[in-house]
């Protein structure tokens, strides 16, 4: 009777990155490892969760930014049916705002793309083990604005407007509001950005991820 340990079973993994070259480069440095395998590979938010219910992966690998269902919605969605999912975001983004978002979410992990060579890794088996992994240049991004109140989804979508229509005036037309009232979301805008100008509050939110301009 052999009573040798077995080894355990590899980690089954779910990329999901609207990016061929990406999914790739993952699946490339996933199968030069003993301990993990992609069983799958999605291209958007819904075939990740189509692909989620079918194989069951042990982690995901999310990107945020996808055509239709992008990461966020996919892993709320993903979340719903399986709470103990375990996922981590692979984005282009650093901004914090988009990292808080994807942690509400559900989300175990935040890399960017650049740190894939170096860490993703390791953010899968601390996934895999239930563990949050937050690189130490994320979590203080996150950290040095947690006491800062958010924009609210109506300030989101004024500063979107403002940012992509140049002029308050061509702002409050579009969405049917007055041009008042765009000032006083703009006021508030600035406060909680604290930023000193219109010029300013965009460029903070574009940077901390709070917002992005139409293509």
């Amino acid at each position: 009777m052999n009573d040798a340990p077995q080894p355990a079973a590899p980690i089954r993994l779910l990329v999901a990155d609207d990016h061929m070259v990406v999914r790739a480069g993952i699946v490339g440095l996933v199968d030069a490892e003993d301990d993990m395998t992609v069983i799958a590979q999605a291209d958007d938010g819904r075939a990740a969760v189509d692909a989620f219910r079918q194989h069951r992966p042990d982690v995901t690998l999310m990107d945020l930014q996808m055509p239709g269902m992008d990461g966020i919605e996919a892993i709320t969605a993903i979340r719903a049916e399986a709470p103990d999912a375990r996922i981590v975001v692979l984005t282009t983004y650093g901004g914090d705002a988009q990292a808080v978002r994807a942690l509400r979410a559900g989300a175990k992990g935040y890399l960017l793309k650049t740190m894939i060579r170096g860490e993703m890794l390791s953010a899968i088996r601390a996934a895999h083990q239930g563990q949050d992994f937050i690189p130490p240049t994320m979590a203080a991004a996150i950290g040095a604005h947690a006491g800062q109140q958010p924009l609210s989804p109506r300030e989101m979508e004024v500063l979107r407007m403002v940012a992509n229509s140049g002029r308050n005036k061509l702002a409050a037309a579009e969405m049917g509001i007055t041009e008042g009232t765009i000032k006083v979301h703009m006021k508030n805008i600035l406060a909680k950005l604290e930023a000193k100008d219109r010029v300013q509050a965009v460029m903070i939110a574009l940077r901390r991820g709070i917002i992005d301009l139409d293509p």
